[in-house]
């Protein structure tokens, strides 16, 4: 019996190692290049971008008006730094943007948001924004962050509203940091963020 007991621990362990060597089957997105151009009051999307933050150190900022990362120190709404996602707003941040877990809902099923309820980042050092922090499910075994099957909201920092559903965080070649995104912006200032 203690040699079937040992076989077994044996074989898990040989099991457990394979799962964790093995390549990961996963999305891979590229970086979006482009310039960033103006929305204006137009209703935008669905688009898909990806953002380059595989740098653990810079945050990535991106602006929904202008549909690119953009360099401006104060005219962004959501910023990237690896699987961490901000808003610009709170201690420490110009903006008032913020973003609203609408739960796991179809993204083309939301064709408003709420007006009210958007969340601040928390924080200075570290800042993190309550809201989507919690965008990805980790495979323990597989070391995989997967996007969770749900759909933000975000004001932007001049007050205007988009939705965002998150689509994957690897970059060709299984490298991590590629966080890719599908939106809808709305240029007018509703909360219509959908073709009527």
């Amino acid at each position: 019996m203690p040699v079937v007991a040992v076989v077994a621990v044996a074989l898990a362990a040989a099991a457990l190692v394979a799962l964790t060597l093995r390549t990961p089957d996963v999305p891979m997105y590229t970086p979006t290049a482009g310039a960033p151009q103006d929305a204006g009051r137009a209703l935008i999307g669905p688009r898909v971008y990806t953002v380059d933050a595989t740098s653990g150190e810079t945050w990535r900022r991106f602006s929904f008006r202008l549909g690119a990362v953009v360099d401006d120190a104060a005219d962004w709404d959501l910023a990237f730094r690896r699987y961490q996602v901000i808003a610009n707003s709170g201690p420490g941040f110009s903006g008032r943007a913020g973003v609203l877990d609408l739960g796991r809902v179809r993204f083309d099923d939301v064709r408003t948001v709420p007006a009210q309820g958007y969340r601040e980042n928390e924080g200075t050092t570290d800042p993190r924004n309550p809201a989507i922090a919690g965008w990805y499910e980790y495979g323990f075994f597989s070391h995989i962050l997967t996007p969770k099957p749900q759909v933000w909201a975000v004001r932007t920092t001049d007050g205007r509203y988009a939705k965002l559903e998150m689509l994957g965080y690897y970059c060709p070649g299984s490298r991590p940091g590629c966080v890719t995104f599908r939106y809808v912006f709305q240029g007018d200032g509703s909360t219509q963020v959908a073709l009527r």
